[in-house]
């Protein structure tokens, strides 16, 4: 069955360990891929902030790593395609190769230029992730503090996203603060995305949806891609199978199938999970199908609710 993933962070720690895209020992590569039927993947350039001397820093690192992007799809061009729009996926399909969708994890590296937005959508840049751990020039992170949770995205946070509807970019509100979500969720006229977020009611940590936001999510026709990483889970640190089925079926209660998508967080997160790597989906599928979804719901989740979402906006 075909899988589109909608996060990993398997770019920058290729990166930054000097491997290849082709084959690894990391949690993805292009031959497992393959294997596995991945319909698309996106490869986050994920950024953090602290580890650069200033924002300019972090968006020459951001550079450096779409040149990777685009050097490793180039040796591989046989096997992968990057794929900017839903007419390039049905070409990478077509092709028999894996669909690369290219985003940038932390909206911080656009510093107060809004000319940055413009350069990452001529690399082919078709997803950000407005915010991530720390607080940045557009937005607020996820918080255990109330105060923190609450507040707006910042005037250019505000203007980053209405230049992203009007681009036709994939705005992702995982890692967001609450405030950060009703902001954009009242920006945003089409879809948008959580690309790796849970259930808040199921494990109470800030970077799960709450229910409300995910009827939200699905009232705008947008899509939260279910994490595998065990903290956004539960509480044992294992990650199982089974509570990943139980996000799976609470999102499905509260805002239909149809806002159901996979993001994985592969090569982001330690520790152990059900779904560990690329090759684990077969566990997943198989899980889905003793837990009585049909075809139709299992195929919904793993790739026609994203691929939606991406000929709506894309």
């Amino acid at each position: 069955m075909p899988i589109i993933d909608l996060h990993c962070d398997t770019l920058t720690a290729l990166k930054a360990a000097h491997k290849e895209l082709r084959s690894n020992d990391m949690n993805l590569d292009l031959l497992r891929m393959q294997q596995q039927h991945i319909l698309c993947q996106d490869f986050a350039v994920f950024v953090r902030l602290t580890e650069h001397q200033d924002v300019d820093a972090a968006w020459q690192y951001t550079l450096d790593c779409i040149a990777f992007f685009k050097n490793q799809l180039e040796k591989n061009k046989e096997l992968v395609l990057q794929v900017t729009n839903y007419d390039d996926l049905g070409k990478a399909q077509k092709e028999q190769k894996i669909g690369a969708l290219l985003s940038v994890e932390e909206g911080g590296v656009l510093g107060t230029d809004l000319g940055r937005l413009e350069q990452l959508y001529q690399a082919g840049v078709r997803l950000l992730t407005i915010s991530w751990n720390f607080p940045n020039t557009l937005s607020y992170p996820h918080s255990s503090e109330p105060d923190i949770m609450q507040k707006n995205l910042r005037p250019f946070g505000r203007k980053v996203v209405e230049a992203m509807c009007d681009m036709h970019m994939l705005v992702d509100v995982s890692h967001l603060n609450d405030g950060g979500f009703w902001d954009v969720a009242h920006i945003c006229r089409g879809p948008f995305v959580a690309s790796h977020s849970n259930a808040r009611t199921v494990t109470g940590h800030t970077r799960n949806l709450t229910d409300e936001m995910l009827k939200t999510l699905a009232e705008h026709g947008g899509v939260t891609g279910i994490n595998f990483f065990s903290k956004f889970l539960g509480d044992d640190a294992t990650g199982s199978l089974e509570q990943i089925l139980k996000h799976i079926a609470h999102i499905k209660k509260v805002g239909g199938i149809e806002v159901l998508a996979l993001g994985s967080d592969f090569d982001g997160f330690g520790g152990a999970s059900g779904v560990r790597r690329c090759d684990d989906f077969p566990k997943l599928l198989a899980a889905l199908e003793q837990a009585g979804y049909s075809s139709e719901e299992i195929e919904k989740l793993t790739y026609k609710n994203a691929l939606r979402v991406i000929k709506d906006v894309l």
